[in-house]
């Protein structure tokens, strides 16, 4: 836990009126009293982890093509539907980073990374 997480943790433990060690009993007893929420609520960011890291890894795997397809085209090759790709790519990435972007700010509760 950092220091800004310890503080938020502290900050509801005051905010409720109880310890520190109290509040932490408590928010344990609660999620273990629904597992099933509990872990879908875990598995569901892993996922979403689990799928930003790949489509990172793929777009990795495209910057890689496109710059075999500048090779081609320094060479004289024709490439007629490259900007159409382009765009494809360049939308993939924005949303990739909208989704971040989110999960990010849901871990933090809402506040924008």
């Amino acid at each position: 836990m950092n220091d800004t997480e310890f503080q938020r943790f502290a900050d509801a433990a005051a905010h409720c009126q109880m310890s520190n060690a109290a509040f932490l009993a408590y928010a344990a007893d609660k999620a273990v009293r629904d597992l099933n929420r509990t872990a879908a609520e875990i598995a569901t960011e892993r996922e979403i982890i689990n799928e930003l890291f790949a489509a990172r890894r793929h777009l990795g795997r495209i910057h890689g093509l496109f710059n075999q397809v500048a090779k081609a085209l320094n060479s004289g090759t024709d490439a007629p539907h490259l900007d159409t790709a382009a765009e494809a790519v360049g939308n993939a990435a924005r949303r990739m980073e909208h989704a971040a972007d989110a999960l990010l700010a849901h871990r933090n509760d809402g506040a924008p990374a």
